[in-house]
Order: structure tokens, then C-alpha cells, then sequence
């Protein structure tokens, strides 16, 4: 039996933030398939047994769930002892940058990833809105990243896991990310870390 399952499904950003973490800290985990484009979250009983929010990913260990991707990482933090805080200061700084993810940074971003290219419902003044805000979030973290090679403290952490979620799915969603040089050198030193793997081999894919 595996010490973690984690319930996901590879088009989620968010699953996502959780499997790398879970790969490049070496544990022994089992995805388990969500099948979200089929409404298996929005069913009742799933809800009852394995999360009341309807969302993925949802963590299980040691006889317990845990729910939402920026807890998932920081507990797995706690477990591992990797990519954690070494001071207070820096926990601040981190949580200040994945709130800031969860907020602004993944959300504006996978909002019009999930319209504009998985629901494919073409160009609207939503999708225009939600590209608008998506730039100036990534814009904020690139601006972020002329300053240090990492989000904090100079070395991956879970700030780092938490902003990656969605940079690397393939779908074009209209934005010109080379533009965003810092971000996708930031990119690349997460690829090249021992363990990284793309979310889409990562997880079992929904979608064909």
C-alpha cells in the first residue's frame, strides 16, 4: 500500500501542485483517478466520501484527507521536510506568494484555460477579462523573478510548487508566454530538478 493516495486527474493545475511535490520529495504515492469531465465531483456521494468542496486534489495519509493545494503542500512540507520554511519569516513570505497564486496567479489563468481551451467557447468578453488579469499576474511574478532565481529564499520551496501548477499545461491559451523570460527561466530550473515530470505523465489524463 502506498503511504499517500491522491485523488486527481492530469488536467488540473492544482492536482498537479500536489503530484510534483509528491514526486520530488520521493514518497510513495498512488494517483487516483477523478473523473472530473464526466461530473464525478459534482455527484453527491462523492462529495459525502471524499470532498464536501467538490474539488481535487484531495490528499489521503495516515487515516486522514486533506483538501485544498496550498494546506496539501504545506503539510506535506511539515511531513517531508522538504521545501519548507527555514525561519518564520520566510513561512510569511511563502504563504504571502501562494495566496497570491491561489487568488490571482492560478486563478485568472485556469479560469481561461478551462473556457477558452477545454470548453473550446471561443473568444468572449469573459475570456478577454480573465487574459487581462492572467497577464498581470504573470507580469507581477516575472517582475519578481529579475530578483532571485526562486520565489523564496533563493531555493524551490512551496511557493514555487504552488505557482508551477499551471505553467506548464500545453494548451495555448492566447497569451504569449515567451514574453515572460524570468517566468520561463524560472521553468526550466524547475525541469531540470531530479524527479520532475510533466503533468500529463504525471497523473491520469481525462480528456483525449
Amino acid at each position: 500500500m502506498p503511504d499517500y493516495k491522491l485523488h486527481c486527474f492530469a488536467e488540473s493545475g492544482n492536482a498537479y501542485k500536489a503530484a510534483l511535490m509528491l514526486e520530488l520529495t520521493g514518497q510513495d504515492w498512488q494517483p487516483v483517478f477523478v473523473d472530473f469531465f464526466n461530473g464525478q465531483t459534482r455527484e453527491q456521494a462523492w462529495r459525502d466520501d471524499v470532498n464536501e468542496q467538490g474539488e481535487v486534489p484531495v490528499l489521503e495519509h495516515a487515516g486522514k484527507s486533506f483538501t485544498q493545494s496550498a494546506l496539501i503542500l504545506d503539510y506535506l512540507a511539515e511531513k517531508t521536510g522538504q521545501f519548507g520554511p527555514s525561519d518564520e519569516d520566510e513561512k510569511r513570505e511563502i504563504w504571502r506568494w501562494m495566496l497570491f497564486d491561489n487568488h490571482k496567479f492560478t486563478s485568472y489563468y485556469a479560469a481561461l484555460r478551462f473556457l477558452f481551451c477545454l470548453k473550446k467557447t471561443g473568444e468572449t468578453d469573459v475570456t478577454r477579462f480573465l487574459r487581462e488579469r492572467a497577464m498581470a499576474a504573470y507580469r507581477i511574478v516575472d517582475a519578481h523573478l529579475t530578483k532571485t532565481p526562486f520565489m523564496v529564499g533563493g531555493r524551490l520551496t512551496i511557493a514555487d510548487l504552488s505557482l508551477a501548477g499551471y505553467v506548464f499545461m500545453p494548451e495555448d491559451t492566447g497569451i504569449a508566454l515567451a514574453q515572460f523570460t524570468h517566468i520561463e527561466a524560472w521553468k526550466a530550473r524547475i525541469q531540470a530538478l531530479p524527479g520532475w515530470k510533466h503533468p500529463y505523465e504525471l497523473m491520469p489524463r481525462a480528456a483525449s
